[in-house]
């Protein structure tokens, strides 16, 4: 069960990769034409939907792997707190998606909404960094 678990684990990590790529795609949005940061920030939306899904994996088998395994405490409370800020950082991008993507089609400044997701998206990818860090570290604390 070890085996299966760790590599769904392993897949579900690869859907979140998408929020280290996420601050680049964000960072260019509004060098785009309204037509092309309309189809990136439902591209975008897709994407946080499908990563969130990845996010769900990684709590429910890194929670098996861990009862399984032999971690310090402070270290399971260290994975826990950030994938909990994973899960609400990425719930809250939601609203600013929805709002720039109908700004846009009104042919309103999303320059407010750009700077949001600017923002969490790169604490997202902050936090994700952190957590690769402790997954492949795990004896650090």
């Amino acid at each position: 069960m070890w085996t299966i678990m760790s590599f769904v684990h392993i897949l579900g990590a690869l859907s979140v990769g998408f929020y280290l790529l996420l601050p680049f795609i964000v960072s260019k949005m509004s060098t785009l034409s309204l037509p092309a940061q309309e189809g990136t920030a439902v591209a975008i939306r897709s994407f946080n939907i499908f990563a969130q899904v990845g996010l769900l994996i990684q709590f429910i088998t890194g929670g098996y792997l861990m009862s399984q395994g032999d971690y310090s405490v402070a270290w399971m409370i260290v994975t826990c707190v950030l994938i909990i800020a994973l899960f609400a950082i990425s719930g809250m991008m939601s609203r600013p998606l929805k709002s720039a993507v109908a700004k846009i089609k009104e042919k309103k400044d999303i320059s407010a909404e750009a700077g949001k997701l600017r923002m969490m998206s790169a604490i997202l990818a902050v936090c994700l960094l952190v957590m690769v860090y402790f997954m492949v570290f795990n004896t650090v604390i």
